[in-house]
């Protein structure tokens, strides 16, 4: 099944105990992220389409914004339960996200209020899956228990085994096995330099 419009998401930052933007873990994840999306923009991707919370909606969103140079055709849109979520974030947070939001080709809130209830992610991801075809999501079940990305993991199979939801999974192991190859051909490992 060909997937037009993707739902990227995952752990937010502090669910993976990242607290700022420069751990070395989030060029990982964005490494991850980056392959599965120029699979899909391979076979006709067109949009991108991210709840925009800190954490793996922002990093995805900004490895799309990356491949645009490659892929022209590829926007990206953060749709958000309510208004201004970052309005009680950190200074450091809230000017990347404005980066973001000045490279990406829609934006809009399910609510334009400010946050009010659990109704407004309700609504929110109820409208990100309505506006999808598949969804790329960063979890693990062995440390997501609790995660919000766990929702989403179990609405995402439902879907697929009702209407062909497309369903692409990066693991924790995954990423790591990214950082592992670079760490080893840093360190010179496997390399045949006789």
């Amino acid at each position: 099944m060909m997937i037009k419009n993707v739902l990227v998401t995952g752990y937010r930052a502090h669910e993976l105990n990242i607290f700022g933007q420069k751990h070395p873990g989030i060029p990982y994840i964005q490494k991850a992220i980056t392959a599965k999306l120029v699979q899909l923009a391979e076979e006709g991707l067109e949009w991108v389409i991210s709840p925009g919370q800190y954490g793996v909606d922002l990093w995805a969103c900004e490895a799309a914004i990356a491949l645009k140079e490659q892929y022209p055709h590829l926007k990206i849109a953060i749709i958000t339960a309510f208004a201004h979520p970052e309005e009680n974030w950190k200074e450091d947070k809230k000017e990347y996200y404005g980066r973001i939001l000045q490279g990406i080709d829609f934006y809009e809130t399910v609510s334009r209020q400010p946050y009010s209830g659990p109704w407004q992610f309700k609504a929110r991801d109820d409208l990100l899956f309505r506006k999808t075809d598949g969804i790329i999501l960063v979890y693990d079940e062995e440390t997501g228990a609790g995660s919000s990305a766990r929702f989403y993991k179990e609405r995402a199979l439902k879907m697929q085994q009702e209407a062909g939801y497309g369903f692409l999974s990066i693991s924790t192991e995954d990423i790591q096995s990214l950082a592992d190859e670079d760490a080893s051909s840093l360190s010179g490992e496997g390399m045949d330099i006789g």
